[in-house]
């Protein structure tokens, strides 16, 4: 039986407001066991939007923290907030976080203080970071070097999208992987370039929808159940089945997220 996990789903967003039962529904029956709704939310002071769908669903698990893109909303209480709904049994990561100098839509100063912030909570609490990078590249890592190095929680590059030395560098780090459906792009070649050179126990999957689906779906909403296409594409990169490759995937986000968890049925 084949058991994918989408380490990666915005679920809470307006994307599924109409039909969220039915998107999670099609995501179990196509193979997907195990989801995590990211918990950025529309940011602070509203930091439980992942902890929400997890509440709902056994097989949800969620993450919590502020994205770059709000990191202006922050406040004293936002950190104390982040502490105490580290601790709640759903919560398997402190994410999405990092920089974003693409659209800038925090100052950059800003976001760079909330993101090291927000590192250091990820080591207080002994959960992983999961970190968004976009024109960002050196100052983020710097961050993880100077903030988080040395943390035991390890971390998670989400949808990544650099090449064979990013990946070298991410890795050196002790960082995990996780590789979208920008994958099966026809000019993603730099990125099927850090996939080849990824060591097994660092690899993740992931959809990040509703955003970045895979072919054959590009330009459509992405939902978890299109995991299912990144997964296989990502297995015959690598040579190896699509059964091993979701046993391989599923087994690393365990490792790095459970952690005792309960509730993984």
């Amino acid at each position: 039986m084949l058991e994918l996990v989408d380490s990666h789903c915005h679920l809470d967003g307006s994307a599924f407001r109409e039909d969220r039962e039915a998107v999670i529904a099609r995501a179990r029956a196509a193979g997907v066991r195990w989801m995590v709704a990211i918990g950025t939310g529309d940011g602070p002071p509203d930091l439980e939007a992942g902890i929400r769908i997890a509440e709902a669903y056994e097989f949800i698990f969620a993450t919590v923290g502020v994205h770059p893109h709000d990191a202006a909303k922050a406040v004293d209480s936002t950190w104390i907030d982040l502490a105490a709904l580290g601790a709640h049994r759903k919560v398997v990561g402190i994410g999405e976080i990092g920089l974003d100098y693409h659209y800038n839509f925090s100052p950059a100063e800003t976001q760079r203080v909330v993101f090291r912030r927000q590192l250091e909570l990820a080591a207080e609490a002994g959960l992983p970071a999961i970190i968004h990078t976009r024109e960002a590249w050196a100052d983020t890592t710097a961050a993880i070097r100077e903030v988080y190095a040395g943390a035991r929680a390890g971390g998670i590059f989400h949808c990544f999208s650099g090449g064979p030395k990013e990946a070298e560098e991410a890795l050196a780090l002790g960082f995990h992987i996780s590789y979208s459906g920008i994958v099966t792009f026809p000019k993603a070649n730099e990125i099927r370039e850090a996939l080849a050179l990824t060591p097994d126990d660092r690899i993740l999957i992931e959809t990040d929808a509703p955003y970045l689906a895979p072919a054959p779906h590009r330009g459509k909403r992405n939902e978890p159940s299109y995991l299912l296409r990144t997964a296989e594409k990502v297995a015959e990169l690598r040579g190896t089945s699509l059964e091993d490759l979701a046993a391989l995937t599923t087994k690393n986000w365990m490792s790095l997220c459970l952690r005792g968890k309960a509730g993984n049925s």
